[in-house]
């Protein structure tokens, strides 16, 4: 994966992320549109597919909001890389299949429009931009399927339908 990096602060809550008065909102082009506009209304705009969100520390603080990552899937970003998640946070984003990478050296070390390649299988961060390379655990296999079937709801009925338990053996 690599896109554009959009790059925001630390401790950037759900509410931030996705306000609350969009929850109710089910359509992703409408969640999309949302998306940290109270951090940076141009986001939402510019976004294109294969964009890298890079955040400080503690990102997706706040409320289990499941449409927060959804809204930043929606958006086009295709990977999320930061100081530091919120545990929470961190877990919806797996759920929905989105990638989440871990590195407060690469969140510091990227700038806002530099060009990101994100391979969170691999565990590799790099920016093109700069030159920068980082390595970071990759995913463990079983987040790893999740992330490769499109989500967890997506990786437990493909199991389900093939007659196969849901955790590998």
């Amino acid at each position: 994966m690599s896109g554009r990096a959009w790059k925001v602060g630390d401790n950037v809550s759900t509410d931030e992320i996705l306000p609350g008065r969009y929850m109710a909102l089910t359509d992703d082009a409408e969640l999309a549109a949302h998306v940290l506009e109270s951090v940076s209304p141009a986001i939402a705009a510019a976004v294109q597919p294969g964009d890298v969100l890079v955040a400080g520390a503690n990102f997706g603080t706040g409320s289990s909001r499941q449409g927060a990552p959804r809204a930043i899937s929606a958006a086009g970003f295709s990977a999320i890389v930061a100081g530091s998640f919120a545990r929470i946070f961190f877990r919806n984003c797996v759920n929905i299949g989105l990638p989440v990478v871990w590195s407060p050296e690469a969140a510091a070390g990227i700038a806002d429009g530099d060009v990101v390649e994100v391979d969170a299988v691999a565990g590799t961060i790099r920016n093109v931009t700069a030159g920068a390379e980082w390595q970071v655990p990759p995913l463990p296999d079983f987040v790893r399927l999740i992330a490769e079937a499109g989500g967890l709801a997506e990786y437990a009925g493909a199991r389900l339908r093939a007659g196969l338990p849901l955790v590998p053996q």
